[in-house]
């Protein structure tokens, strides 16, 4: 994003915090009944992400009630409510007398888990709630409240070195942020490694994470290094890290605690220095308590937690998100009409930036062809046209109209489309490629996606 456009962003956020002069609500929880009778906790507009309740040392309300499960139930602001979340606790979560798997608060009621008993109040400070007027941060890009409230934090984390876990439903961005916090720190100009737990086989993620010595098995003909050796100085993001095997937990446990590791069939312990960033679409919480995820491995990832909202929540972002990779795509900004914008804020986008932004690729590519349903699965998706069987290229090339040429193939629909957008992207990514001397990282940072999305581009451009 250019400095011009975030300040004209800036000022048109100001102005729209001053018209809506929203008060600052807090929610205050005070202990009437249980061992901790009598104890306060309050929720302001500064509480980032889900407060847990609960006897582990993970829990931001911890208590000491031995009929509390170890993450008991969570609390997250949404708006003006205060949302309770039970996490498959042994006994329950009731509010008012009714046990509630999920509910919101407004105030004036009675929450009890365990034998401990809440009454949740509201207070209303009379005052403006304060917050930044920067619209994004590093990669990220936002003026909505909800993300706003992120950028403080984000920015001091990415001055530490403590290990962070990012959550969010798919495509919310958190590669991005991760990314971010790595370039805006001190360690930006190490190397940034993605791990990504779900894409390599089981029997291989050891090996992966920890590196292996030549003749180790059947086919390590030469030695390799892990990911953590090769972020070394810099910082390791480790992708659905709640996909993570469970046997392999204690090992990635003991190499960030000690920052060492062992290859496998190696007999020295190698030091590194490493940051880790973790990221994960599931809910870890729940998968504690269903003994999926190591409690003590979660207690030393989250030594801080971010959780990204949805698109769907981010109130104004889906049109400053358009505008934004509107431009970045070389888009005109005269053709990005309000009943396109309007058509778009209407849409939930169960793909959340993701599939926004893969839509006005598709936009761009296709024109009025063009709609907002979720494009199909790559796995799916017809294989690419040949520029030499009589694809885009070769239209292009030949002065013809591209669309129209698709058209006159007598291809059905969703493959005239899909066909165009993969012809889209091949040119897109050599493009950008090219302007860049092949540097990948380079590339990547230009069109405004992560290193690795931008090589599954590249790599989806070759096929």
């Amino acid at each position: 994003m250019r400095d011009s456009e975030r300040d004209l962003l800036a000022t048109v956020v100001q102005q729209r915090d001053a018209s809506e002069a929203p008060s600052e609500v807090v929610f205050v929880l005070t202990i009437t009944e249980g061992p901790e009778r009598g104890r306060t906790f309050r929720l302001d507009e500064t509480t980032p992400t889900r407060t847990l309740i609960g006897t582990s040392p993970a829990c931001e309300i911890r208590l000491t009630d031995r009929e509390v499960s170890r993450r008991h139930a969570g609390l997250e602001r949404v708006g003006s409510a205060l949302k309770v979340s039970d996490l498959s606790s042994t006994n329950g979560t009731w509010v008012d007398r009714v046990k509630v798997f999920e509910a919101e608060l407004q105030g004036g009621e009675f929450l009890r888990v365990g034998s401990t008993m809440f009454q949740v109040d509201v207070e209303h400070a009379g005052r403006e709630a304060q917050l930044p007027s920067v619209v994004a941060f590093g990669r990220v890009v936002g003026a909505s409240r909800e993300m706003r409230r992120l950028y403080p934090l984000v920015a001091r984390l990415a001055q530490t070195s403590v290990p962070v876990v990012i959550e969010g439903e798919t495509g919310t961005g958190k590669e991005a942020l991760a990314e971010s916090i790595h370039e805006m720190g001190p360690r930006a100009n190490g190397p940034f490694v993605v791990f990504d737990c779900t894409a390599v086989p089981p029997s291989l993620v050891e090996a992966e994470l920890f590196g292996h010595e030549r003749g180790a098995f059947t086919g390590a003909l030469q030695g390799r290094k892990g990911v953590f050796e090769q972020a070394h100085g810099g910082t390791l993001l480790i992708d659905e890290v709640g996909d993570l095997d469970l046997s392999l937990q204690p090992k990635l446990l003991r190499a960030i605690e000690r920052f060492e590791v062992r290859r496998i069939g190696g007999d020295r312990w190698l030091r590194v220095d490493v940051r880790v960033l973790a990221a994960t679409r599931r809910d870890l919480d729940r998968e504690v308590q269903a003994g999926r995820f190591r409690d003590d491995l979660f207690h030393r990832l989250a030594v801080a937690r971010i959780e990204l909202p949805a698109l769907r929540n981010r109130i104004g972002d889906v049109a400053v998100l358009a505008a934004h990779f509107w431009r970045e795509m070389g888009g005109d900004p005269r053709a990005l009409s309000t009943a396109l914008l309007q058509r778009w804020e209407d849409y939930d986008w169960p793909g959340n930036v993701r599939e926004l932004k893969n839509t006005i690729a598709r936009q761009l590519a296709l024109g009025d062809l063009a709609d907002v349903r979720p494009e199909r699965p790559a796995s799916v998706r017809p294989p690419p046209l040949p520029v030499s069987s009589g694809g885009l290229g070769a239209a292009v090339g030949a002065g013809g109209d591209a669309i129209d040429a698709f058209v006159e193939m007598g291809l059905p629909f969703p493959q005239a489309r899909d066909r165009i957008l993969d012809e889209f992207e091949q040119r897109f990514v050599a493009r950008v490629l090219a302007q860049h001397g092949g540097d990948v990282a380079k590339a990547a940072a230009a069109s405004g996606i992560g290193r690795r999305y931008f090589q599954k581009l590249k790599a989806r451009a070759r096929k």
